[in-house]
């Protein structure tokens, strides 16, 4: 029909009108683009594009090659929210997106384009107050659509019909961001105190993963303590903590919880043993992690062919090659009890900040690690440098204009010779070699490696996270929204005692707090973070989902709902207080969700003196059911 035509037409310029500028533009214009006079509304409460000004953007000193449509969050939740969206044509199109009335068949309530009354006042197939909302996934579209209060959901039906997903409520929502959540208890008076864990997955099945591993060491084997008034006849802690960033699937990460732990803390025993009585060496105790990180890629890359041409068998090879087809970041850390001191290895671009308390009693944000891609000015040198005949070694922020990392493990197609990968793909299977590879390898899994003196009695922590939550929080934000976290929940993070936290049992609230104007008194909105001097930081890319959805600035936007502290940060990372934006984020299915948010894995790491009771015990009340203590 004629006004179909028109109103789908009416519906493609609204949302052109609201496409978002490149990031690099929107740094320099103080006002954000008008989505246009007659974009609806609707009830979700998502903040227009052209409803504000920015008084600050972050700069962004590294250009990312992250691909993203550009339009506001906020027009298309909106648009959900107002009526019936089809996706049409190929996830990897981009401007295809298309506002349309839906046909009879679907029951969708119709769109009004020219009218800002909200959905809930529109006459529809039900009564106001007893419909519910789905959201309806099909093989290349998806919408919402009313259902009666009584109309049965469909969900997860044969694969030759629709998929139809209610849409998420806070409590749903709260639901879903807890379902994976642990924390664990280390009582064992050797510097940490808690750990705090969630993965909220993006692509089906997640591609990130993770590790948690605590090995005591015989005083044989430590190193001398750092404090000389400390018994050196005990034994010490090493504690490991990963996170994997998988791409091109799960395989690579998975391999990677499995396996580096093992081939780390090998090197590791070899440069204790070697130094004898003394401390190793710093240097030795970063090559014993580099090796490591090395001879586990080597295993996956290399002994994987070798392998498979001994078994040769396509059976052996779909298993055996499967972890150096994909590939993933890495970004473990290592905590010494007896020196207190912390290394971190990074390869990738996961990352990790640590939180420590200021003189003015505030938290401050110390990165602890750089992000390793093609926009990344100090890999380009070192990238230009290895291949000084390749103009194209990196382009477009990608390495050979694909591949974001620069360091990774696996993605054996930027590493094997080729000669190698012809072999590969024409007697088993493999990927072609990409067309402007000519020295191989590019990519390389050695990690760059920093040391950090960490200090329990002050009640340091650390946060370590895939980059699905720097798309969205600045290292400021997620050291402050811990500090919040510890305010709010009145936790000391320097001590435990008996029948508190540190036993998973009985007053959660025994930690006292010890911020100005903590506790739950506390109704200020700040962040307690002091705000860097220099926002520039050229090893750190700034979170451009900001400006993909559209997020206002100012700390009023964070709340504190969850009793475990990195779910508290996905919450916020997702919207915080806006819970509108919460729940429309959370209810996108896979694969379309991938165009909005990343997986996300994240780590919270307590340091404190504690009470010595020798054993890990799980915390209850931050843990999702079916979750059990570490050791």
């Amino acid at each position: 029909p004629p006004y179909l035509f028109l109103m789908r037409r009416a519906a493609v310029r609204a949302l052109q009108s609201a496409r978002r500028a490149p990031v690099r533009s929107l740094l320099n214009s103080k006002h954000v683009h008008s989505v246009g006079a007659d974009q609806p509304k609707g009830p979700l409460g998502l903040r227009s594009a052209s409803s504000s000004t920015r008084s600050h953007v972050p700069l962004q000193i590294l250009s990312s090659a992250m691909y993203f449509r550009q339009f506001s969050v906020a027009a298309l939740v909106s648009a959900i929210a107002s009526g019936v969206w089809y996706y049409r044509g190929q996830p990897s199109k981009a401007g295809e997106l298309e506002l349309a009335k839906s046909s009879g068949e679907t029951g969708a309530s119709p769109v009004s384009l020219s009218s800002s009354t909200s959905h809930a006042e529109k006459s529809g197939p039900f009564p106001a107050g007893s419909t519910r909302q789905a959201l309806v996934v099909e093989a290349d579209q998806f919408y919402v659509r009313d259902l009666s209060t009584n109309q049965p959901l469909i969900k997860n039906p044969d694969v030759q019909s629709s998929q139809q997903v209610e849409m998420l409520t806070p409590e749903q929502a709260t639901t879903k961001l807890r379902r994976t959540e642990e924390s664990h208890l280390i009582n064992r008076g050797r510097g940490v105190l808690r750990y705090d864990l969630v993965q909220l997955p993006s692509n089906n099945p997640i591609e990130d993963d993770h590790v948690e591993k605590l090995i005591e060491i015989p005083p044989s084997v430590s190193a001398p303590p750092a404090d000389a008034s400390t018994s050196g006849n005990s034994s010490s802690d090493w504690n490991f903590w990963g996170v994997f960033d998988g791409h091109s699937g799960w395989t690579t990460s998975a391999k990677l919880r499995q396996s580096l732990i093992s081939f780390v803390a090998r090197e590791l025993n070899s440069a204790y043993r070697s130094a004898a009585s003394t401390t190793p060496a710093p240097a030795a105790v970063d090559e014993a992690i580099k090796k490591g990180f090395l001879t586990c890629d080597h295993e996956i890359v290399h002994a994987s062919v070798a392998a498979v041409s001994k078994a040769n068998s396509k059976r052996a090879a779909a298993e055996l090659l499967a972890p150096a087809l994909s590939g993933s970041c890495a970004l473990l850390s290592f905590y010494d009890s007896r020196s207190s001191l912390l290394r971190v290895a990074c390869t990738g671009d996961s990352r990790a900040v640590l939180g420590r308390r200021a003189g003015n009693g505030l938290w401050t944000a110390h990165p602890l690690s750089e992000d390793q891609t093609g926009g990344t000015p100090s890999e380009i040198a070192r990238l230009r440098a290895e291949h000084p005949d390749e103009p194209y070694v990196v382009s477009r922020g990608r390495i050979l204009g694909s591949l974001e990392p620069s360091r990774a493990f696996g993605d054996a197609s930027y590493k094997w010779a080729k000669d190698v990968q012809e072999r590969i793909k024409s007697q088993w299977f493999g990927r072609s070699t990409p067309a402007a590879s000519k020295t191989p390898p590019y990519v390389t899994a050695e990690p760059v490696v920093s040391t950090t003196e960490v200090r329990p009695g002050k009640g340091d922590f650390v946060v370590l996270a895939t980059d699905g939550l720097w798309e969205m929080l600045t290292n400021e934000e997620v050291v402050g929204l811990v500090g919040r976290w510890l305010e709010r929940n009145e936790v000391n993070p320097t001590t435990s005692s008996s029948g508190s936290v540190g036993s998973g049992k009985g007053d959660h609230r025994s930690w006292k707090p010890t911020f100005l104007g903590g506790g739950t008194n506390d109704t200020g909105t700040t962040l307690p973070v002091n705000k860097p001097s220099d926002v520039r930081n050229e090893g750190q890319r700034a979170p451009i989902r900001q400006q993909q959805w559209d997020v206002r600035s100012g700390d009023d936007r964070f709340v504190v709902e969850d009793k475990n502290a990195a779910t508290h940060l996905v919450r916020n990372a997702l919207g915080g207080k806006d819970q509108d934006m919460v729940c429309a984020l959370l209810t996108l299915p896979s694969p379309y969700s991938r165009r909005y948010r990343d997986d996300l894995t994240v780590e919270v790491i307590f340091f404190g003196e504690g009470e010595e009771r020798g054993d890990v015990t799980l915390n209850e009340e931050a843990s999702g059911g079916g979750i059990k203590a570490k050791l």
